[in-house]
């Protein structure tokens, strides 16, 4: 037994799998943290399994990890938490975590939306979809990975798609300019206080949300639901001002960066990112606006941005 344990041959085969399989955690669990404790639940799952008697080792892994997730999503604990407060854990692009992104719906189905709108799914409709949209797993295929029909896969997908439409899936692919030049000119806007151009680059029932962490407890989200309500809090939030540096500790750059897909802008101080503003853009306007601050929610990002080579902020002297 120990000589299976330490077998370099069935780590390295693992190790092959393991980006794969934290993508695929990290779509269903909305976390990263989350996801690599997932992950590595199956990594000794795996080293206690007989694997000389495993035929595909990727189909088992992707059981297993999929499962794992599912427990997870099921717990009590978990329900309890994600009712009270809840948003996903922003990635910067390129990290590996996002996983496959060649066609639309592999890159939409890991944005901050769909992770957002994946919660009101039950556990089984989110891995079906999951698997089927993001990792294109015949229903055959799911029907292996989470024990139930083929019929049970087409309908959990079909209600899940359902679902997903109902509660306000918007528009498609942004230009990646017009996106950039969309932030820059709400930045600017909300830098210098002018309130209507703000409301003017807001759609009509555009949404903002925020961990609050700045202000409040990291499991308090606060909500603004109205263009002007938007506007407001922008404008206040993003003004700068002595009382805003000395919370910051210091003036921190704002530089412009792609979040899960979506624009985003970063708040960085001594090379360490403090908070996150992603942004859903729908016909050349900002639909949704969501404000990351809580460091838990930032880990990884974080971690990323340090090896990243930005582009020089957008406002130095915040």
């Amino acid at each position: 037994m120990d000589s299976i344990v330490t077998d370099p041959f069935d780590t390295d085969r693992f190790e092959a799998s393991r980006p794969r399989l934290a993508s695929l955690a990290y779509r269903l669990l909305g976390s990263a943290a989350d996801a690599e404790d997932a992950v590595q639940d199956a990594f000794l799952r795996w080293q206690a399994a007989e694997r000389q008697l495993i035929k595909v080792p990727e189909a088992w892994l992707t059981k297993v990890v999929t499962n794992l997730c599912l427990d997870r999503l099921r717990s009590a604990q978990s329900r309890r938490e994600r009712v009270r407060a809840w948003l996903p854990e922003p990635l910067l692009d390129g990290d590996r975590m996002l996983g496959p992104a060649d066609t639309f719906e592999q890159r939409e189905s890991v944005s901050l939306a769909v992770l957002t709108l994946m919660e009101r799914l039950s556990p089984l409709e989110r891995a079906v979809y999951v698997l089927r949209e993001a990792f294109s797993y015949s229903h055959a295929d799911i029907t292996e990975i989470l024990d139930i029909t083929e019929s049970a896969s087409q309908q959990h997908l079909h209600r899940a798609r359902r679902r997903l439409t109902a509660v306000g899936r918007r528009g498609g692919e942004v230009d990646p300019a017009s996106a950039r030049r969309i932030v820059e000119e709400f930045l600017a806007a909300a830098s210098s206080g002018r309130t209507d151009r703000l409301v003017a680059l807001l759609t009509d029932d555009a949404t903002a949300i925020s961990d609050s962490n700045a202000v409040g407890p990291a499991d308090t989200l606060l909500q603004y639901n109205t263009p002007q309500g938007i506007a407001a809090v922008a404008r206040a939030g993003l003004k700068p001002t002595p009382a805003k540096r000395r919370l910051a500790g210091g003036t921190p750059g704002i530089h412009y960066a792609l979040v899960n897909g979506a624009p985003a802008i970063l708040f960085v101080l001594d090379d360490q990112v403090i908070g996150v503003v992603t942004f859903d853009i729908t016909n050349g306007k900002i639909a949704t606006i969501r404000g990351i601050a809580a460091p838990t929610r930032l880990t990884r990002l974080a971690e990323a941005w340090r090896q990243h080579e930005p582009d020089p902020p957008l406002i130095t002297q915040w």
